[in-house]
């Protein structure tokens, strides 16, 4: 049995919270470069090079890539064949947390009550998910989710009636009704099947594939072409403006459900649509 100490996930937990909010996927900045060639609207064009600008200075600056550094969403699949020494996984996620947007001086925008709204003044708690998994290695993903794009989120209990088509038009009216809010061109996380929380959770996931890749389910992979395709005929543009971009990518993730249902949830990243993964 493989050993792993707390201070070792904290330390990778709050390495990686600084890595996301300042480095920008490779996947992302070569889409949103690629975007900026295939505008058509020159106040696009120009919104999308100014974005460009952005995030290269972060990198090179180890400076947050946006304002908002988000709320920590950490991803994490375990290996059945590693323990943790020196304390629960919960405290080690948010002691790691709290280290990487306190000494990364990061914006600390987590309140610790949803009604009585005081600042906890060091980002957690974070979101924290995880998966038992065959092996030994420990895979963590630190998402920071900005409030612009989450409040945008969207859920429709669908009768199990519902057509393909259905499906698509509820996602290209999310992000129509979304239009500027969540700072576009959006990354376009599906969750469909399972229960509401599950779909939830898996348009969440839907958000880390990269936004070059399509699903490897024919069937879906169809599916996310056709949306994104008529998300790009909105015409909402770069922030809102105007333009033929709107939308880097949609990702589909698909799971099993009921007889008697057909859960969708539709979350948005905005343009940082940020991500750092390690392996342990």
């Amino acid at each position: 049995m493989r050993e792993l100490t707390f201070d070792a996930v904290a330390r990778a937990v709050a390495d990686l919270c600084v890595a996301a909010n300042t480095r920008l996927p490779e996947d992302l900045c070569a889409a949103l470069t690629r975007a900026r060639g295939e505008e058509e609207s020159p106040v696009g064009k120009a919104i999308l090079g100014d974005l460009e600008e952005n995030f290269t200075f972060a990198r090179e600056k180890g400076l947050p890539i946006c304002q908002d550094t988000g709320m920590a969403v950490v991803f994490v699949d375990w290996g059945q064949d590693c323990r943790l020494v020196g304390g629960a996984l919960e405290d080690a996620v948010n002691t790691g947390v709290a280290l990487g947007y306190v000494q990364g001086h990061l914006r600390l925008s987590v309140v610790a009550d949803p009604l009585r709204r005081e600042n906890t003044n060091n980002n957690t708690p974070a979101v924290l998910y995880t998966r038992l998994v065959p092996g030994d290695q420990v895979d963590i993903t630190v998402a920071p989710k900005g409030f612009g794009s989450e409040n945008m989120t969207a859920l429709r209990m669908f009768n199990p009636s519902a057509t393909q088509g259905d499906v698509e038009a509820f996602i290209v009216e999310a992000v129509a009704r979304a239009g500027a809010n969540p700072c576009p061109p959006v990354v376009v996380g599906v969750g469909l099947g399972g229960t509401s929380d599950l779909a939830a959770q898996l348009a969440k996931r839907a958000l880390l594939r990269p936004v070059d890749q399509h699903s490897a389910d024919p069937y879906y992979a169809g599916m996310e072409a056709r949306v994104l395709e008529k998300i790009n005929a909105l015409g909402i543009g770069p922030q809102g403006l105007g333009g033929r971009i709107s939308a880097l990518s949609v990702a589909i993730e698909p799971y099993a459900t009921h007889i008697a249902g057909l859960p969708c949830v539709v979350n948005l990243g905005c343009h940082v649509t940020r991500h750092a993964r390690a392996v342990l």
